[in-house]
């Protein structure tokens, strides 16, 4: 895990951290990632951050343990997941175990996918990890870009961009992997429309303090390092939540005000009854968010993120924001 700080100063220690150019030499990632073509890059390596976390110092997940929703222990009713459903496959990975993990690699109805999260964007979307002929299968490099975790393929040691799933070093440079439809939702929500539906619990439960968070009262902080920020609407914090959906984003507060919002050939709906992970220690006792539901024109599941506007702003510059009537 991360070195953070309490309270709502806890981004500090990630934005204050010195930036990888300074920190550590190309010899020192070419030592820690011999594999790595360095010389291929689609970003400038002064973007890459290094705050002490090392290659899978975050431990990712290769082989996922389930247990039945009725046999579930630990995860309150309200609590957050990042579901998929493919075909009759039903799966729901609960953030009290993402933000210890960051990358789960699975197969979900024969589909081989990269569950992934980053607790400090809050960007939580999967991948289907199949590249052409390849699979590919993912680690945590440790580093981040604007605040976004970098992972790398174990095949290649190519990095790639957690929140939008692309190579941005390495011999893959230029390649992306597809979205898979899913949803961040609470553990009933999951329940209600998946019963028979299976939940990742941790492989030792004693590893980490699973259903606490250090991400306390992140959300209502500040991001001290704005250089990489573009286009934020005037009433837009950076730490504000959006729902993003390709080139577009709309803000969560709109959403839960209107509950129901019909635009740009998508309909998103808003319900109330998810535990946010950046508010108190104990996740089950987090502020509401609610859960959000993206469907397109013929009511089929639309992959998106819901992730502070800070990650949208960085990432999307030239995306649009849905704020809504003037």
């Amino acid at each position: 895990m991360r070195t953070l700080l309490p309270a709502a100063t806890i981004i500090l220690a990630v934005a204050t951290s010195v930036p990888s150019s300074q920190a550590q030499s190309l010899a020192d990632w070419q030592r820690e990632f011999p594999e790595t073509d360095f010389s291929k890059s689609a970003v400038p390596f002064d973007e890459i951050r290094f705050d002490g976390a090392r290659r899978d110092s975050i431990p990712p997940i290769h082989d996922p343990q389930y247990v039945a929703l009725d046999e579930l222990t630990g995860v309150g009713p309200l609590e957050p997941v990042i579901s998929v459903v493919i075909g009759e496959d039903a799966r729901a990975y609960p953030l009290s175990i993402m933000l210890w993990h960051e990358i789960v690699n699975d197969v979900v109805g024969d589909v081989p996918v990269l569950v992934s999260y980053c607790p400090l964007c809050n960007s939580g979307v999967v991948f289907d990890r199949r590249l052409g002929e390849r699979t590919l299968d993912f680690g945590n490099t440790g580093r981040l870009r604007h605040f976004d975790m970098v992972m790398y393929d174990l095949e290649t040691e190519s990095w790639w961009q957690q929140f939008s799933g692309s190579a941005i070093i390495g011999d893959l440079v230029g390649e992306a992997m597809n979205l898979v439809p899913s949803r961040l939702e609470s553990r009933d929500q999951f329940r209600q429309r998946a019963p028979d539906g299976l939940v990742l619990v941790p492989n030792d439960p004693n590893l980490r303090p699973y259903g606490t968070t250090p991400y306390i009262r992140m959300e209502s902080g500040n991001l001290p390092d704005t250089a990489f920020l573009h286009g934020l609407p005037n009433d837009i914090r950076p730490l504000d939540y959006a729902v993003i959906v390709d080139t577009r984003a709309w803000p969560l507060k709109r959403l839960m005000n209107e509950k129901r919002i019909e635009e740009a050939g998508i309909t998103l709906t808003w319900t109330p009854g998810r535990n946010s992970i950046h508010d108190t220690r104990v996740i089950a006792e987090g502020r509401d968010l609610g859960n959000v539901v993206v469907r397109d024109e013929h009511g089929a599941e639309v992959a998106h993120d819901v992730a502070f506007a800070f990650a949208f702003s960085a990432f999307v510059p030239d995306g649009s924001w849905m704020i809504g009537a003037e």
